[in-house]
C-alpha cells in the first residue's frame, strides 16, 4: 500500500514512483456532505504548490481543493463527472480526484502522515 499524506486543507496524497494521486480526506468529505459536482484540473495542466487545483460543491457549500505538491496533472478521474458522490463514499480510494507527476519530492515527504493527521483533525473537533 502506498504510503498516505494530508495537508492542513484536508488534500491528501499518495506517491508511486514520481506520481501521486491526489482527492480530499474522509474527514472534508464528512464537514462537506453530500458532494454533488467536482471540478477536476484537466491533464498537462501545471499546478502549484498551494495553488487551486480543483473544486468540490456539496448541498453546503462550494470548495476550493489545493495542490499538495507542485507538478503536472497526468489524469483526472472522469468517474466523478457522473457520479460525485464517489467522492462521499470513498474519499481516499475510489474518490481521487486527480493523478500528477511531482516536480519536488520533498513537497511531498514534507507533508503530514496519517498519524499526523489524525492528532491535526482530532484538535479540530
Amino acid at each position: 500500500m502506498a504510503e498516505i499524506r494530508f495537508t492542513k486543507d484536508h488534500e491528501w496524497m499518495t506517491l508511486n514512483g514520481d506520481e501521486a494521486t491526489v482527492g480530499i480526506s474522509d474527514y472534508a468529505q464528512e464537514q462537506l456532505g453530500d458532494v454533488v459536482y467536482v471540478e477536476l484540473p484537466a491533464p498537462g495542466a501545471a499546478l502549484v504548490q498551494g495553488k487551486e487545483a480543483a473544486v468540490v460543491e456539496s448541498v453546503k457549500a462550494a470548495s476550493e481543493v489545493y495542490a499538495p505538491a507542485s507538478g503536472e496533472v497526468t489524469a483526472r478521474n472522469d468517474t466523478l463527472d457522473d457520479n460525485p458522490a464517489l467522492v462521499n463514499e470513498s474519499a481516499e480510494g475510489d474518490g481521487w480526484f486527480y493523478r500528477m507527476r511531482l516536480t519536488d519530492r520533498a513537497q511531498f515527504e514534507a507533508l503530514m502522515d496519517r498519524e499526523a493527521y489524525d492528532h491535526y483533525v482530532e484538535a479540530l473537533d
